[in-house]
């Protein structure tokens, strides 16, 4: 079973075009937020808690794809629902934001974990056990 998390989120007035439908890159920061707020229930930590604690330089996303059914607007409280399957030095989450049960953005990412080498490139790097432990617990 994959780990989830749910939120609600209201789509604010600077989300929207002039029309008041959200301009979707807003869509994929939604979901940047959705991806920290799944790791900060699992971890109990803050993202920037999680740099510090876990000594890495972040999870750089890779590959991503959405899939766009039903505009959202101004006001709208959306539920997004996040879902998370790791991999060894990488991981997928797939992400469904819904308004009122009915499926508007379907978004899967994908993302490395990342650590900053001495000559400060960064470079993939396994999964802490420890983190995939606290998503296990779960």
């Amino acid at each position: 079973m994959l780990f989830s998390n749910t939120r609600v989120v209201r789509i604010d007035w600077g989300d929207c075009d002039p029309a008041g439908i959200i301009f979707y890159p807003r869509y994929f920061e939604i979901f940047d937020d959705s991806t920290s707020a799944l790791f900060e229930r699992a971890l109990g930590l803050t993202k920037i808690e999680m740099l510090k604690t876990y000594n890495f330089s972040g999870f750089p996303l890779v590959h991503t794809q959405a899939r766009f059914m039903q505009p959202t607007r101004f006001g709208d409280d959306v539920t997004v629902e996040s879902k998370i399957n790791f991999g060894h030095r990488s991981f997928e989450i797939d992400h469904r934001l819904s308004l009122k049960g009915v499926t508007c953005v379907e978004c899967a990412e994908k993302r490395v974990w990342v650590v900053r080498q001495p000559n400060g490139r960064l470079k993939s790097h396994p999964v802490p056990e420890e983190v995939l432990r606290k998503f296990r617990v779960i």
